[in-house]
């Protein structure tokens, strides 16, 4: 007998609003699982004290109430017309998102980092909801870990959270006191899910979606439009408009290929307070430090296999765009590109130039508007999407067309303070993310309670010795930590400090470029130039040199230049910023030339033109 349909029923089931959708961005993320692919973020907690598994199971069962979506599944409309929707699951059983199971022998790091890596390849089943957890017991021999402790692998969907989530998911689920034990433990609240909403009520919910916003495309076009708009004109009104006007040449690397579906992964911890203090040193932010420490390790890595490329690799650094009052579990997150300057060999000079990066990229991203960006996913018909990511797989159209970058680098901020569950201590927390085809290797750096870690998530065809790449993770630190301590130890050291903190930096990296872009017009302004920055009792010397077939500018200080301009740092950044004229400077006295006549009209020449390009 046919199923009466109930016309009240459906029509009610359409509007109602706690039946929620998912994002355009959200959905990239459900639409880029493939076999080799799975789209789930996941944490390695290692939690001390003999932490008993029902103890645990019990806290979890009593906390589901808190976070909806664990007792949610994705409702497809359709053939695809829209983005799916979170609705109850009327068949949710905890037990099939618990595991429990005993870390093999020998019990030791490589055997726990193994099986991390089994977990974390396996898919989640996409009609369930999308999490799972790994009890480990049996981890006691492990070095550095205390006795009784147990290991947590936590799986969720990347359709579900970013990363500021889900430092939000762990405050739900853990404690912050050890006070934990002897807190009475609520009782799991009764779940009474929503019936199942039928097909034709998703179709009229859909549709009514797009009635009641029939102008959401053209709205999200003219904001596009503008926001472009937007950032041409400060491209044409910035003094540094070759950096936002240029695409990046960006490299093709063993990273961009391929993958294979066994994920690889390894970490390196660092101190918190050490990776300040350099900051301290240097200048910039905590982000700097960490690109740095990244590009560094890249660099060698791919040096040793003699893959390493001319131009420097290009990073996709995602940026949180959540606000300080959103508790929602899901995705709210733009990208900045940066150069990761692995051409660079000197690491001081490697983080000066992802410095100057970084702020170009915060420039870059502000101007567009992150939020704009977001918003064109949703007008994305979902069924064209998911068609064409499978289509993008299947025929490896990453093989036609060079990568929009090389790798991820993630930096989450956690809990500063120590987080518990149940009275027990939460010892380390490590975080791996996914990888797809054509970017086989993300970084993600994650605090927690004075630590850094700095986990790497790849594959094993792309790096099946993740461990050695981490290994170069905590050398190229030390080898930035000893190049930064060793600036105070001597006078030359001290200079470079100053040099690092040089205001007029900026010029010279842009002149670089414009010579670089305008070689075949140089054959006028052929010389060498020595310009002497003043830096409060110091000075730094930049040589540009225009007599070979490749112009260079680099810090050099030339004894006996045929021409030395000398100016003060300030006064150099004024000049470029189009805060003071060249002829300012001179009837000011705040610039002096020293040379020939003709190569002090060749110099200004050049100075002119670069400064109005």
């Amino acid at each position: 007998m046919a199923k009466k349909i109930d016309l009240k029923d459906i029509v009610q089931d359409a509007f109602d609003a706690s039946i929620q959708q998912i994002s355009g961005y959200d959905a990239a993320f459900l639409y880029a699982e493939s076999p080799t692919s799975p789209m789930h973020v996941a944490t390695l907690n290692i939690v001390e004290g003999s932490l008993k598994f029902e103890d645990f199971k019990e806290i979890i069962a009593s906390k589901l109430h808190l976070i909806p979506k664990f007792r949610q599944r994705l409702l497809s409309v359709p053939m695809n017309l829209d983005y799916p929707y979170w609705v109850d699951d009327p068949n949710f059983d905890l037990d099939l998102h618990l595991n429990r199971m005993k870390l093999p022998d020998p019990s030791n790091w490589k055997t726990l980092r193994d099986l991390t890596s089994t977990l974390f390849s396996s898919p989640l089943d996409l009609r369930r909801p999308l999490w799972s957890v790994h009890f480990i017991e049996g981890i006691d021999e492990i070095a550095q870990v205390p006795k009784g402790s147990v290991a947590i692998v936590t799986k969720v969907h990347h359709v579900m959270i970013d990363g500021s989530s889900g430092v939000g998911l762990l405050g739900v689920l853990y404690d912050n006191d050890a006070d934990g034990k002897q807190k009475k433990r609520s009782k799991p609240k009764a779940f009474n899910p929503e019936p199942l909403p039928d097909e034709l009520s998703l179709l009229l919910k859909s549709g009514y979606g797009f009635l009641k916003n029939p102008f959401k495309i053209p709205k999200t076009v003219s904001e596009t439009v503008y926001s472009f708009i937007k950032s041409k004109a400060a491209s044409k009104l910035s003094i540094q408009k070759e950096f936002s006007s240029t695409k990046f040449p960006v490299p093709i690397t063993i990273f961009n290929g391929s993958i294979s579906a066994k994920r690889t992964w390894g970490t390196a911890i660092l101190s918190f307070d050490r990776i300040n203090s350099l900051r301290k040193v240097v200048g910039g932010s905590i982000n700097d430090i960490i690109l740095v420490i990244c590009a560094g390790a890249i660099r060698r890595y791919l040096a040793e296999k003699e893959k390493l490329p001319l131009h420097p690799l290009v990073a996709n650094v995602p940026i949180s765009i959540r606000t300080e009052n959103s508790s929602e579990l899901n995705n709210q997150i733009a990208n900045m590109m940066i150069q990761l300057a692995t051409h660079i060999e000197d690491p001081l000079e490697r983080l000066e130039y992802i410095q100057e990066q970084t702020m170009l990229g915060k420039s870059r991203h502000n101007t567009m508007g992150a939020k704009t960006l977001a918003k064109m996913a949703d007008v994305v018909p979902f069924g064209l999407a998911n068609l064409a990511a499978g289509l993008y797989s299947k025929y490896n159209i990453k093989d036609l067309h060079r990568p929009p970058f090389n790798v991820t680098i993630t930096n989450v901020p956690g809990p500063r303070g120590l987080l518990y569950l149940n009275g027990h201590k939460v010892v380390s927390i490590f975080g791996l993310t996914p990888v797809v085809d054509g970017f086989g290797l993300i970084i993600a750096a994650f605090s927690y309670n004075g630590q850094v870690s700095i986990t790497t998530t790849s594959d094993a065809k792309t790096m099946p010795d993740a461990d050695v790449f981490s290994r170069y993770i905590r050398e190229s630190a030390n080898e930035l930590e000893e190049v930064i301590n060793n600036l105070g130890k001597s006078k030359t050291s001290k200079k470079a400090v100053t040099k690092i903190k040089s205001k007029s930096t900026p010029f010279f990296t842009a002149l670089k470029k414009y010579l670089k872009a305008n070689q075949k017009d140089l054959k006028g302004y052929k010389g060498i130039y020595q310009i002497q920055v003043g830096l409060g009792d110091t000075t730094v010397g930049w040589e540009i040199d225009l007599t070979k077939d490749t112009a260079t500018v680099k810090k050099k200080k030339n004894l006996n230049p045929k021409l030395l301009v000398e100016i003060e740092d300030e006064n150099l950044y004024a000049l470029y910023k189009g805060k003071l004229l060249i002829d300012e400077l001179k009837i000011q006295g705040r610039i002096k030339i020293t040379g020939t006549a003709a190569s002090k009209t060749k110099f200004i020449k050049l100075l002119t033109a670069f400064i109005e390009r």
